[in-house]
């Protein structure tokens, strides 16, 4: 019977449920004044040489975000050798830690779209028309 995923995706799901965890029991500890973050995806090279894990943080100051992104730089050696302590594997892949946006790009994205549908019901109840949005779709 074929596999489903191959390697590489395995290495990358254990990789990034491992750094999760550490992220949050061990790396909270070492680090109390680290942000809330999470992590959102792995992936491996083919070589299993490297891993980028992307993170995503529940804050809105830019500033707070690029110390805790520092915070992980300056600590994946740190949290590499944990993560060897929990994976079987011959030699763990090196972390580089990226920002994954999407999640806060995604909420300003259906805000503006939500504050222009409110914006157009208002226009068009002030010109006395009948607004509906289902019938724009």
């Amino acid at each position: 019977m074929a596999r489903e995923f191959s390697r590489t995706d395995r290495v990358g799901q254990q990789i990034h449920k491992e750094v999760a965890s550490i992220l949050q029991n061990e790396f909270k500890k070492r680090a109390p004044e680290f942000g809330f973050v999470t992590v959102s995806g792995a992936e491996v090279s083919r070589d299993l040489a490297h891993a980028k894990v992307f993170v995503t943080f529940f804050e809105s100051d830019e500033e707070k975000i690029k110390q805790s992104m520092q915070e992980l730089e300056d600590n994946k050696g740190f949290i590499r050798s944990l993560l060897a302590k929990r994976i079987r594997m011959r030699s763990v892949p090196a972390l580089q830690f990226k920002r994954d946006a999407s999640i806060t790009e995604g909420m300003r994205i259906s805000n503006l779209v939500s504050q222009t549908l409110s914006d157009d019901k208002e226009k068009a109840q002030k010109a006395g028309r009948d607004y509906d949005a289902d019938a724009e779709e």
